[in-house]
């Protein structure tokens, strides 16, 4: 059996496959691993057709499986489709071969789509709209209310692996009573400084100097250093000045997306908040931001102090 696995989920993505390879009970030495962005088909076939040497099965996970979506990729002209469409057709019992891709859809017109959705199985793994239940199937037996729950998704976000990450501290940190609480999370879970960021672009772009200094002085008094927070402005700013420059060659939000390999929700917020701003004023705080990144490390200017004013002048 092959499958193709699927979508933005990535944390459901390894789940799904650690879950194949759990129920296929396959040793180790006979599990493989190739990238499609920088491994040939033709070796993953070889590979496929070759008895292992340690164990009756074989398991061959193939990751960044574009051939199967319409991204472009630099060697996806290199791929030997026809080799994996013969070998699809008649392929090995003793093999199972796991293409997974981390995107929101797959080009289910392609005939290598359609082939291996006839041959194997396809899963889809894209955004999840129950998230506090599965943070709470996560702690397990582990006793913790839904303000807590929620409270802890505010603090790291809604990424699944950190959040299993965070969930394991916790876990390990409350071994003797197993009862999380918000304190417990206070304590030992460190804030996502992306989930401010967001907001602080959000009060820049709207010119609200009093709100956006707020949010700077409170991730000022989490450490968070300047300068990683000026190479994050200058990103999302750069962003927002690609995304405005595509939408007026016409190219769709979707396009836009694909083309900067960028999520299209993220693409959906930087033309909204592009619009706002003319070209040269986002020229202008790209330059801003770089001059004042090379200043801070040359010792010219305090980092504190040369963000404020940043900040302020915007």
């Amino acid at each position: 059996m092959n499958y193709l696995i699927y979508g933005l989920e990535s944390f459901f993505i390894d789940k799904e496959i650690k879950k194949i390879i759990e129920k296929e009970n396959v040793n180790e030495l006979s599990i493989s691993r190739y990238d499609l962005e920088n491994d040939l088909i033709d070796n993953i076939i070889e590979d496929a057709e070759t008895i292992s040497l340690f164990d009756d099965k074989k398991i061959i996970i193939v990751d960044n499986a574009y051939i199967f979506t319409r991204k472009p990729v630099k060697n996806t002209l290199e791929q030997n489709l026809e080799l994996l469409t013969n070998y699809l057709n008649n392929s090995n019992p003793n093999t199972i071969i796991i293409f997974n891709i981390e995107y929101e859809k797959i080009d289910s017109l392609k005939k290598i789509t359609k082939l291996i959705k006839s041959k194997g199985v396809i899963k889809e793994f894209n955004k999840n709209n129950n998230l506090n239940n599965v943070v709470k199937d996560l702690f397990e037996d582990y006793k913790i209310d839904n303000s807590s729950i929620n409270f802890l998704i505010d603090r790291v976000g809604n990424n699944l692996l950190i959040l299993e990450q965070e969930i394991i501290k916790l876990k390990n940190y409350k071994l003797e009573d197993k009862i999380i609480t918000k304190s417990d999370i206070e304590a030992l879970v460190h804030k996502n400084i992306d989930l401010d960021i967001f907001k602080l672009i959000d009060y820049i772009v709207n010119k609200n100097k009093e709100k956006a200094m707020e949010i700077y002085y409170e991730m000022i008094k989490m450490n968070e250093e300047p300068i990683k927070i000026i190479v994050i402005l200058s990103n999302q700013f750069r962003l927002m000045l690609q995304a405005k420059e595509l939408y007026k060659k016409g190219y769709t939000g979707d396009n836009i997306a694909t083309k900067l390999g960028a999520h299209p929700y993220r693409i959906k917020l930087a033309l909204t908040n592009s619009s706002k701003y003319s070209t040269d004023i986002l020229i202008d705080y790209l330059d801003k931001l770089a001059t004042l990144d090379i200043e801070i490390k040359q010792g010219k200017v305090d980092k504190y102090f040369g963000l404020e004013m940043f900040m302020l002048q915007i």
